[in-house]
C-alpha cells in the first residue's frame, strides 16, 4: 500500500492517459493514480479501465456524468483519498504540461516539513515552454495580482501541480471553497495559509501539451481575478481554525 496518491482530472485525454499513468508507475517511489473523468467522449475512461487490468492495486477510476468543474473533481478526489488513509495527496495534469518526475520532489518538500507544496513556475524567474507570450504574461500577472490582493508571498497561485499533507486537506471545509474553475487553484493556496499550514513552492518547469486540447481560456483567467476580490472581502467575516 502506497502513501502517496496522485489525482488526475481527465476530460478528452485519450492521447495523453496510457502514457502519463505508464510514466508515473515507472517512477522510483510507488504512486498511486486516481483518474476523476468527467464522462470524456473520446473514451479516455475506457482506456483507463483497460489499464486498471495491469494495474489493479494502484490505478483507480472514478467516473462522472459530463463536465462539473475542475475544483469539484479534485474535492471529489480528496474525499476519496482522504477515506482510503493515504497520507500524501497530489494534483497533477494529463497532458504533460506537469512533468511526472517531479511528483517526487513535491513529496520530498513534504517530508521535510512543508505541509503543500507547489510545483511553480515564477519562483525562480518565468520557466515556461511553448506557451505564447500573451498566455505567459496572463498568468505570470494573475499571481501578481492575486499576491497584492492577497498579502500572501505565493509566487504562483494559479498553478495546479501540488502535493498536499493529509492533514491539510482533513482541516479545509470543502463546503466553503466556492470556487470550481482554475481560480479553485488560489483558493485552495490561500485557505492553506489562512488556517497557518506551512506552503513552500519548489521550482519546475511547465511544458505546454503536445497532444489534446487545452481547456484554458481567456475568461478562466478573468474569472479568477475578479474572484478573488471576493474571496479576500469573504476571509474578513470568516474564522479560520489555526493548526
Amino acid at each position: 500500500m502506497s502513501d502517496s496518491i496522485v489525482i488526475i482530472p481527465t476530460y478528452n485525454e485519450i492521447e495523453n492517459v496510457e502514457r502519463m499513468i505508464r510514466k508515473v508507475f515507472s517512477l522510483d517511489f510507488p504512486f498511486h493514480v486516481l483518474i476523476i473523468d468527467d464522462g470524456s467522449p473520446d473514451g479516455t475512461g475506457n482506456v483507463v479501465k483497460k489499464l486498471q487490468e495491469e494495474f489493479p492495486e494502484k490505478l483507480h477510476l472514478e467516473e462522472r456524468k459530463g463536465k462539473l468543474g475542475l475544483g469539484t473533481a479534485y474535492i471529489h478526489g480528496f474525499k476519496w483519498a482522504l477515506q482510503r488513509k493515504y497520507e500524501y495527496i497530489f494534483e497533477m495534469d494529463c497532458d504533460f504540461s506537469h512533468n511526472p518526475e517531479d511528483l517526487i520532489r513535491l513529496r520530498e518538500a513534504c517530508e521535510n516539513g512543508a505541509d503543500m507544496a507547489i510545483g511553480s513556475r515564477y519562483i525562480t524567474g518565468v520557466n515556461v515552454v511553448n506557451w505564447p507570450m500573451g498566455r505567459v504574461l496572463m498568468s505570470y500577472f494573475a499571481s501578481r495580482y492575486v499576491r497584492i490582493i492577497t498579502g500572501i508571498e505565493i509566487h504562483d497561485y494559479t498553478a495546479g501541480f501540488k502535493c498536499y499533507h493529509r492533514r491539510v486537506l482533513e482541516t479545509i471545509d470543502f463546503n466553503k471553497i466556492k470556487f470550481v474553475g482554475y481560480a479553485f487553484q488560489i483558493e485552495m493556496k490561500f485557505t492553506a495559509v489562512k488556517h497557518g499550514f506551512n506552503v513552500v513552492e519548489v521550482p519546475i518547469i511547465f511544458t505546454d501539451r503536445t497532444a489534446g486540447t487545452s481547456k484554458m481560456s481567456s475568461k478562466i483567467f478573468r474569472e479568477a481575478v475578479i474572484g478573488v476580490i471576493q474571496m479576500k472581502i469573504n476571509s474578513w467575516f470568516r474564522k479560520y481554525k489555526q493548526i
